[in-house]
């Protein structure tokens, strides 16, 4: 059983206090723990004493939602009162549904709330006060764009920030223009980025505006509508990036208009990062490519992912090939989402790689593939079964047949 003072007793004058004792560091452990119990409780705590109020305080401003405006707008205010409480928090989330565009337009009021719609502007000063956040979680009408965007574009502001997810839902579900957003690549500390359903033409950085190399390792764009060109040059800065994620639907609404059709070109986009990168996935169904992929640069990749086999092999053509595709030499897991063996020339070069795996993929250890409508070829899993290759086949009717390749 926990015992606290009483309000009106001090640590070191209480009889019933056994936790007064205790260094700072473990009882933020129990505070932490009775905060996910009970904020209420620890609500209760904090105004026990002095010391219970500053450990409660750290726990109960740590990790912060805003899911509606009023709330932000509300914590503003208290936060300008109060901007010692900035530097206990290190997670922010702000989401606001879709369904509260038109109460975010800066004509008009809040609902049910006082505040003069030029309060918005006060989001981006409230976020620069919290001085060790270091995950900022944004999903929020696009009108705020610029606003938050500001926060990216000095070299003081968020300076713990280590984790940052941005998303600003457009009218018409649109994707937004994360040129207003750019400078996030530029952020010093922060080291994993996703981005949902932005886009970004060819242009990158102005001369002028060239930031120095930052400590970004994880970056995903989701649903996004990226120039491989421009890519190119925000990927230019990471000291060394350890994981690159692309996705798009089977059938992309709105159409794309910056993406390139050639699965080879985000793989050129990303070669600054040949030396460190360690995880390629680029999961877009719509994507060709026109020659066998050339990766051999990419000395540290150990795990390469896509949707089909001739993205990796290239189109089909009626001259021969002579050639085959250039797997990283590190090379440990590669996975295709929508099967292999899409005709019999690329099952041919396909055999080839496996058979020659020893001396130009060493390492190579699994084959992940899928078996829906098109059937893993016979030919490739008796090559995986004599090479020493496990071959995982996700959605084999029995994946522990004689035939199934499977381990």
């Amino acid at each position: 059983m926990l015992v606290f003072p009483d309000s009106d007793s001090e640590n070191d004058g209480s009889q019933h206090d056994r936790l007064g004792t205790l260094p700072d560091d473990l009882l933020m452990h129990i505070l932490e723990a009775l905060g996910r119990m009970s904020k209420h409780d620890l609500c209760n705590v904090s105004v026990l004493n002095k010391r219970y109020h500053r450990l409660s305080d750290a726990v109960l401003y740590k990790s912060v939602l805003f899911h509606s405006p009023e709330l932000h707008l509300v914590f503003s205010d208290s936060l300008s009162r109060r901007p010692r409480r900035g530097s206990a928090i290190q997670e922010v989330q702000l989401v606001y549904p879709s369904s509260e565009l038109s109460q975010l337009a800066l004509d008009a009021p809040v609902h049910n709330s006082h505040y003069r719609p030029s309060s918005f502007d006060t989001l981006s000063r409230t976020l620069s006060i919290m001085s060790n956040l270091e995950k900022l979680d944004i999903a929020v009408p696009d009108v705020l764009l610029h606003g938050i965007g500001s926060l990216f574009n000095g070299p003081f502001d968020l300076a713990c920030l280590k984790w940052c997810s941005l998303f600003y839902q457009a009218p018409n579900d649109a994707y937004w223009n994360l040129r207003e957003n750019i400078h996030i690549f530029a952020h010093p500390t922060l080291e994993t980025l996703i981005i949902r359903r932005a886009k970004l033409d060819d242009q990158g950085f102005n001369i002028l505006e060239r930031p120095h190399q930052t400590a970004l390792k994880k970056l995903h764009l989701i649903e996004c509508d990226i120039n491989d060109d421009g890519l190119s040059d925000v990927l230019e800065f990471p000291e060394a990036l350890e994981e690159f994620v692309m996705t798009q639907m089977e059938e992309p609404s709105p159409e794309l208009e910056e993406t390139s059709d050639n699965f080879a070109d985000y793989v050129v986009a990303v070669k600054s990062q040949a030396h460190s990168l360690k995880s390629f996935t680029i999961d877009s169904p719509t994507l060709s490519c026109r020659r066998p992929l050339r990766m051999r640069e990419f000395e540290a990749l150990v795990v390469l992912r896509m949707n089909w086999d001739y993205q990796l092999f290239g189109k089909s053509s009626k001259k021969p090939r002579l050639h085959s595709v250039g797997p990283p030499p590190q090379l440990e897991t590669l996975e295709f989402f929508s099967g292999v063996g899409t005709d019999e020339e690329l099952t041919d070069l396909f055999l080839l790689l496996i058979e020659t795996k020893d001396v130009v993929a060493k390492e190579w250890k699994t084959l992940i593939t899928v078996e829906e409508e098109n059937y893993v070829p016979k030919p490739i899993k008796e090559a995986c079964k004599e090479h020493g290759l496990q071959l995982d086949i996700i959605g084999a009717f029995d994946p522990d047949e004689d035939d199934s390749g499977s381990e």
